[in-house]
């Protein structure tokens, strides 16, 4: 016996048909200490205790760049073991935590706080977004502290940063080039966006319709003409969340090749229609809303054309009690959205409007790229033996009321849809099999930048 052969390893998959350079590939997978020891056939593999995929489908483990786990003062609405659970329940083996949290994530206090927190509650891999302090030495401690990127949000006032002041934006993005991270933006102009709800207001405006108008395509564009600019100027990568204009769209792709920007949108831009959301309510309301069909058609098309490099479900749970308040204002904006992205993606694979390369591509490879998620986003020895394991014949329907996270609400309730995940495999540990989870919370790692 080969010297390979005689080394006992963890595990090995077998029977795995394993997603690699644009192929899926029938083979096996052992795995050792937590990476990818080897992939290849069944005769080549180490002695170890092994698992029979029986042909499954295997893809590099799914990356969320764009979730809100909630927890400490807002634990009522998710928190970290939940909102990893539900992660790990819809394929994703790392998530990325938003910092509009309370208390807002914007210093080395609260970032470490948050990590020690994260710690022996997740069981999929964490990394946390900060917003920005007013102070450039602080943004640089709290980027040593291990903040994987910066967020911007311009409809409100959420971090130290006056949102309102382009001298003091340029500084900020300018540190950003500096640290070699990226800004994630919320691209929707406040003063637009308020003018807009308080001439509604005045009207009587207080339904959907109402929400749609004052979030305007205008109001995105706006903002991304005025951050592409600043942009332009400090050389900052730019990352634009949850695109919905076809016009807002557009303007970045035209800035592609002169300006390091890149942009993602959801599944529920993608999916929905106002129509849609006007049929469920109040509890389908995001922040940008959904739009009008052709906008959905044009995100399609940046998907398929390369455009659109990520796609991000913007898991925004509530209480149920808050997507339903009385006036339109009131309603918390938001939907959860880590159980239901997969198996949308998946059902769109089956309609052959998406390939599995897709879904690798936006879900994996450019998430790992873009923050610099060493070891993960792609199959091969020696990386992460972070694994996401799909059934592309399985049908499932999305029942709400069985999520793993507190927000039990969808506007997919009750969808029908082919393909689905049905386990995941975090540093070579299962933790999610056929839709229950069998890890233990502190089986996640926060992740820090490098």
């Amino acid at each position: 016996m080969s010297t390979a052969n005689a080394l006992t390893v963890d595990l090995v998959l077998t029977r795995a048909k394993a997603y690699m350079n644009n192929e899926a590939v029938d083979c096996c997978i052992a795995i050792e200490d937590g990476r990818i020891f080897k992939i290849g056939k069944e005769t080549s593999m180490p002695p170890a205790m092994r698992k029979d995929l029986a042909g499954l489908l295997v893809l590099p483990g799914l990356i969320d760049a764009h979730v809100h786990l909630r927890d400490e003062r807002k634990a009522y609405k998710e928190d970290f073991r939940s909102g990893t659970e539900a992660a790990a329940a819809g394929g994703f083996t790392t998530v990325l935590d938003m910092p509009n949290n309370d208390p807002v994530t914007m210093s080395v206090e609260t970032i470490r706080h948050r990590m020690r927190t994260a710690k022996n509650k997740i069981l999929v891999d964490v990394g946390f977004f900060s917003e920005f302090p007013n102070d450039s030495f602080e943004m640089t401690e709290i980027f040593k502290e291990g903040a994987v990127a910066f967020k911007l949000y311009m409809t409100e006032q959420v971090g130290d940063l006056d949102i309102d002041d382009d001298a003091a934006l340029l500084r900020a993005f300018d540190t950003v080039r500096k640290l070699g991270t990226l800004v994630a933006v919320h691209a929707e102009d406040r003063e637009s966006l308020n003018d807009a709800v308080r001439k509604l207001k005045q009207a009587g405006g207080n339904d959907i319709n109402a929400y749609f108008k004052a979030h305007s395509e205008t109001v995105e564009m706006k903002a991304i003409k005025r951050v592409l600019k600043i942009a332009e100027k400090t050389n900052a990568h730019v990352h634009f969340c949850h695109v919905s204009t076809e016009k807002g769209l557009e303007m970045i792709c035209k800035k592609k090749a002169s300006t390091e920007v890149t942009c993602e949108t959801t599944p529920h831009n993608l999916c929905l229609s106002t129509n849609d959301v006007r049929k469920v309510g109040t509890i389908g309301l995001t922040m940008p809303p959904v739009r009008a069909k052709r906008h959905a058609a044009a995100l399609w098309k940046g998907v398929k054309n390369g455009c659109i490099d990520v796609l991000s479900s913007d898991h925004a749970p509530h209480a149920l009690e808050e997507k339903k308040a009385g006036a339109v204002w009131n309603v918390k904006t938001g939907i959860p959205g880590l159980e239901t992205t997969l198996p949308l993606l998946l059902n769109e694979v089956k309609r052959r409007r998406l390939s599995v390369g897709d879904i690798v591509r936006l879900m994996a490879e450019k998430p790992a790229e873009l923050f610099k998620l060493r070891g993960k986003g792609e199959l091969k020895e020696g990386n992460i033996a972070d694994l996401t394991v799909v059934d592309l014949k399985k049908k499932c329907r999305i029942d709400a009321s069985r999520f793993m996270s507190k927000a039990r609400f969808s506007p997919f309730d009750g969808w029908q849809l082919q393909g689905k995940p049905v386990m995941t495999f975090v540093r070579g540990q299962l933790v999610m099999d056929e839709g229950q989870i069998v890890s233990r919370p502190g089986s996640g790692r926060v992740i820090r930048s490098e």
